[in-house]
């Protein structure tokens, strides 16, 4: 039987510590853009050493990287891909989507991650425009998708093209986005939302006019 006083081991977690690592990152980059991003403040955040850091990621680049396709990602599944899964009408789904988008003054002061970055970080570093690149085209195609399966059901009008507006409805949250975040006026954001959901209202296939 052995005496004396136990001490606690630190019992180690790797896929957490990464975990808090990435989420610390993708806030301080939101915040603070990638090339300002402090990485002492994201192991400060995280009371995590600058040797674990690196251990996860071998870079700063790399912890970057990780955000747009772990982070970001993840959010515009949660937000758009995942509800347009569900049951009901495409235009329904989409302008419930829509509607659903925070309007919060702290999410317009900071804005879209994904459009803070593609637009600071597109231009410089090609690894990061390629990772961005597949975020937006997999939020279009999905759209896209719903739209298709509305023409198919006869909900949605037959002279669309899918692609161009998933294309012009992604740009249009974008730009939106853009105008408020530079007005810092969340009414600016609200009258954009309202605007692309009357839109959205309009590719409704005539027969479905008014429902919803």
């Amino acid at each position: 039987m052995l005496g004396g006083r136990q001490t606690k081991r630190r019992v180690r977690d790797p896929e957490r510590t990464r975990e808090r690592l990435l989420q610390a990152a993708f806030r301080e980059v939101h915040r603070s853009g990638f090339r300002s991003a402090g990485i002492d403040k994201i192991l400060a955040a995280t009371n995590v050493t600058k040797g674990a850091l690196y251990h996860h990621f071998e870079s700063k680049e790399a912890l970057g990287y990780a955000v747009v396709e772990e982070v970001i990602a993840e959010l515009v599944r949660e937000r758009w891909l995942r509800p347009m899964l569900g049951g009901g009408q495409p235009i329904n789904i989409l302008t419930g989507i829509v509607r659903r988008l925070p309007v919060r003054p702290q999410d317009i002061r900071e804005s879209c991650p994904l459009l803070n970055l593609a637009q600071e970080m597109s231009p410089l570093d090609e690894q990061f425009r390629k990772r961005l690149e597949r975020v937006f085209l997999a939020w279009q195609e999905g759209i896209a998708a719903l739209l298709r399966k509305g023409q198919s059901q006869g909900t949605v009008r037959r002279d669309l093209n899918p692609e161009q507006t998933a294309g012009f409805l992604v740009a249009m949250v974008e730009g939106y986005a853009s105008l408020a975040k530079v007005a810092q006026d969340p009414k600016v954001w609200e009258a954009g939302i309202g605007n692309i959901v009357g839109w959205l209202r309009s590719l409704r296939a005539p027969r479905s006019q008014g429902k919803g």
